[in-house]
């Protein structure tokens, strides 16, 4: 559909690769603890709290994160149309092409040459007069919720072993290896998606990964 890749645009896949990590860390953090606890006592008790307190953090940490996706989002527009603002009315044009160059990812502002930049120019001038103040759009708040959507949802697959699992030790060492396997796939995505070997970001990403886990349930969670 079109709309998701205008979302997709929004939201990119660096943003989503790094919610979902984060998502992973902090369901850790408490299944770290529950292995710090130990598995004495009402162990059924435990994994109730356990659950419950991932699930509320990373509720909260959706939200939290939602917020500050759409406030990231006025303020890169708002530096947006500040910069449309400045190309428009200076009637400089060795000013105009700076602004516009440092605009440009820097590889495309490498083969502009001067008169490239001044056609921009002139066409950001014809265009109509860009609007006050900056403005969130559906898609901003779509994607918002996505952000939401995958921090906190990136908590389930690794609390499924302790509903499915009467064996507290065996649904941790599930949970880690789901946690792994997501990792793996992380790593590979992001691999891929920077233009480098996936498989050897893949592992990259399941040793960090695994280093994080364990200074997790070390320290506590």
């Amino acid at each position: 559909m079109m709309w998701l890749k205008r979302l997709g645009k929004h939201y990119t896949t660096d943003e989503r690769i790094s919610e979902v990590l984060f998502g992973l860390i902090m369901t850790i953090t408490f299944t770290g603890s529950l292995r710090i606890a130990g598995t004495g006592g009402d162990a059924a008790e435990q994994v109730n709290r356990m659950l419950i307190a991932a699930l509320s953090c990373n509720l909260a940490w959706g939200i939290i994160d939602a917020v500050m996706y759409l406030m990231s989002r006025i303020a890169q527009k708002g530096r947006e149309l500040n910069l449309v603002r400045q190309i428009r009315e200076t009637k400089d044009g060795e000013a105009a092409r700076g602004y516009i160059r440092d605009a440009l990812p820097p590889a495309i502002a490498s083969i502009m040459l001067p008169k490239d930049l001044d056609v921009l120019h002139d066409r950001l001038a014809q265009l109509p007069e860009p609007p006050r103040v900056a403005r969130l759009v559906a898609l901003d708040y779509l994607a918002a919720i996505a952000v939401f959507l995958l921090v906190f949802l990136a908590t389930f697959p690794m609390t499924i072993p302790f509903i499915l699992m009467s064996n507290v030790t065996h649904a941790l060492r599930a949970s880690h290896s789901i946690a792994i396997i997501m990792l793996f796939g992380l790593g590979f995505i992001f691999g891929r998606h920077a233009g480098r070997n996936p498989w050897l970001y893949a592992l990259a990403m399941v040793v960090v990964g695994s280093i994080l886990a364990i200074l997790t349930m070390v320290l506590g969670g």
